[in-house]
């Protein structure tokens, strides 16, 4: 299968999970979603990630994004896993894990890379919106974290920039100030945004959030 690009769309599958089995766009249904690997269960790394997703469920929830974790090993084993998750990060995991056994989804997703593991998933991240178009990949080493967080910012900047004619700069977070896309023009930019803006150059107008 050809490497996935943004803007494609989000392969479909239906696979077990801890959760029972998923049609995975039909479980998304009209929500945006998040999907991350994992390359095998009892990892260290991953068993902190999983516990962190969990506390953060009512954050993602109230973004209506669903999110799904992915390993190779199978429910038995997720099971466990779960359960030394839950102890050792003092949350309950809330949300499912799909077993890929036959490693179905990350052929779909590209997610076994032969150059670092021929064999296990790397730690990809994939935030799906609700026209099942793939939004942003991030792929990690397995040394390093994920940051959950940053997600989240993603998300919110996803979320704002998808129904109004802006982008967010650097560093942004949800509130404040976001930049006007160039292909706005000044007299269009007084009617989109009554709140004003600053025009430092032409091409870089700052605006408040809308609300």
């Amino acid at each position: 299968m050809a490497t996935l690009r943004l803007g494609d769309d989000a392969p479909n599958f239906t696979a077990m999970t801890t959760e029972g089995e998923i049609n995975f766009h039909e479980w998304l249904a009209d929500g945006w979603g998040v999907l991350f690997s994992h390359p095998a269960d009892y990892t260290p790394v991953c068993t902190t990630e999983l516990g962190a997703t969990a506390r953060m469920k009512e954050q993602f929830d109230g973004r209506n994004v669903k999110v799904a974790a992915l390993s190779v090993d199978g429910l038995e084993s997720h099971k466990g896993w779960i359960r030394d998750i839950n102890e050792t990060q003092h949350t309950e995991v809330n949300f499912p894990i799909i077993a890929d056994e036959d490693r179905k989804v990350a052929a779909l997703y590209d997610m076994i890379h032969p150059n670092a593991d021929d064999k296990m998933t790397v730690r990809s991240v994939f935030i799906i919106d609700p026209d099942k178009k793939i939004k942003l990949m991030i792929t990690y080493p397995a040394s390093t974290g994920r940051n959950f967080n940053e997600i989240l910012r993603v998300i919110d900047s996803l979320q704002l920039t998808a129904y109004k004619k802006l982008a967010t700069p650097v560093n942004w977070k949800q509130g404040e100030d976001c930049v006007i896309l160039p292909s706005v023009s000044n007299e269009e930019a007084h009617e989109l945004f009554p709140q004003g803006f600053n025009e430092v150059k032409p091409y870089l107008r700052f605006t408040s959030q809308p609300n």
